[in-house]
């Protein structure tokens, strides 16, 4: 059965033919290989049919009565021009293919059709192109009205950041394809909660099926993955089904795909080539119908150029690839997470949610997040169930943070000569670099006292004496 036409959800194609015998034929070929089929014995039929039932392509004769397929594919390329149309004209008429192709067809076939693997591949490629240009047609129209199809396929990703609505556009382009998908980013960013809303948005009916392959050697992988037959090894007293046998129908997500030995890379290599596995123990080759997603916090191609990750693998998952911001460049987002996660864990507490101070969000945009927003969740939730009153502390969450502190990007001051603050003609005294430093410390902190002192590596008992020693 043909790649294209099994992978995708049932495709309807509109037959258009006036000898009934032909178009009797088309009809159960196309039937037995998977399509809905629509069928009318002229132009006029062919198109009051096409605008009631809006088939995925259509395949017309030429010559016919009432209406000939020549007006057919010019009425259906002003009306859709992303529906494709392939057309049949007799053998040696060149010209009529090349009239009709300038009228909008896609492809042509010779009349009689006698080879049947012909007209698959050319059904199958009219609809692959067909695809790409609708995923470029919808790119276009996210890209210049900035609006989503699918609000609620992000509801659980709490976001106001540009970066991340650019994302969910482009995500809301490529959803409907069926290759293969990338999601890359630090660890805590996020990654599983956008393959799940590619999932929504694809609008397979299968579930979402995850794992994560850290850790599995290449016999855990395979079982784990494709299962197992009785009796395929000591111990396997029972049939077992794989998770790409369960996510049939839907998305297999898996995760740090970077971690995957070189024995295992080959298998899932030939999965997303040929859509074919084989189960531990069995002889017979088994059909996917689960889309793949994946993800990984490791530098793919780093590991590609150093020859510890397949590149053809790497090639094929990059089909169509998204990587995630880590939180410290999503600063806007840091009071709308916090405030989520406070909400979170006080119901999971069974507590009042507390009011945040007002210099929580000045500590936490100062704070670089390798754990990104899993971090923040664990910080925010350590920091509730310590609370005891209506205010949440701040003491867990500044010895949570520490040191670890960097300096806002936009605000960098301009330095002229010295490499540490921005000095005149005139060279410092060592008290007024001093000065300096604490000034413009007290400057990046807004005046707190605290992360300021933190800034500079030092207590804020010791930047209240140097205060106050300096009036």
């Amino acid at each position: 059965m043909n790649k294209i036409i099994s992978a995708h959800k049932q495709l309807t194609i509109l037959v258009v033919e006036d000898e009934q015998y032909v178009r009797e034929s088309l009809t159960a070929y196309l039937d037995d290989i998977g399509f809905r089929v629509l069928a009318a014995e002229n132009g006029k039929a062919g198109l009051e049919m096409f605008r009631r039932e809006n088939p995925d392509i259509v395949m017309t004769d030429l010559r016919m009565p009432v209406m000939d397929g020549f007006a057919l594919v010019e009425a259906l390329s002003a009306e859709a021009e992303l529906t494709p149309i392939v057309v049949v004209s007799g053998v040696g008429a060149v010209d009529e293919a090349v009239r009709a192709m300038r009228l909008g067809a896609w492809d042509y076939l010779s009349k009689p059709i006698m080879n049947f693997e012909e007209l698959e591949i050319t059904l199958e490629g009219c609809l692959e192109r067909a695809k790409t240009q609708q995923e470029l047609e919808r790119l276009r129209r996210h890209l210049s009205d900035g609006t989503l199809e699918d609000e609620t396929a992000f509801s659980s990703i709490i976001t106001t950041s540009s970066r991340m609505r650019a994302i969910f556009m482009y995500l809301e382009s490529v959803a409907a394809s069926r290759r293969p998908m990338l999601i890359s980013g630090e660890t805590g960013t996020g990654k599983e909660l956008i393959a799940r809303a590619v999932h929504s948005l694809s609008g397979l009916a299968g579930p979402f099926v995850a794992i994560n392959l850290a850790g599995l050697d290449d016999a855990m992988f395979s079982d784990t993955l494709f299962g197992h037959q009785r009796g395929a090894y000591t111990g396997a007293d029972r049939a077992r089904d794989g998770l790409i046998r369960r996510a049939s129908g839907g998305t297999l997500f898996l995760d740090e795909i970077g971690d995957l030995s070189p024995g295992s890379q080959v298998k899932l290599l030939r999965l997303l080539q040929e859509g074919e596995y084989l189960p531990l123990g069995a002889d017979k080759v088994q059909k996917s119908a689960a889309r793949i997603v994946v993800a990984t916090h490791a530098d793919l191609k780093s590991k590609m150029e150093n020859g510890v990750f397949r590149p053809d693998l790497y090639y094929r998952l990059c089909s169509h690839r998204v990587e995630l911001p880590p939180l410290r460049d999503r600063p806007e987002d840091l009071s709308l997470l916090t405030a989520h996660f406070m909400e979170k864990a006080a119901a999971q507490l069974g507590k009042p949610a507390p009011v945040a101070p007002a210099e929580l969000n000045c500590y936490l945009s100062a704070y670089r997040f390798p754990g990104n927003i899993r971090e923040l969740e664990a910080i925010i939730h350590d920091a509730v169930a310590r609370s005891v009153s209506r205010i949440l502390p701040l003491d867990s969450i500044v010895a949570a943070i520490g040191s670890d502190l960097r300096t806002p990007a936009s605000s960098v001051p301009v330095v002229n000569h010295c490499p540490v603050c921005p000095f005149s003609e005139k060279f410092p005294t060592l008290k007024e670099a001093e000065n300096l430093l604490i000034s413009e410390a007290l400057h990046l902190a807004d005046n707190n006292q605290r992360l300021a002192a933190a800034y500079l590596g030092i207590t804020r008992q010791a930047l209240n004496k140097r205060l106050s020693r300096s009036g």
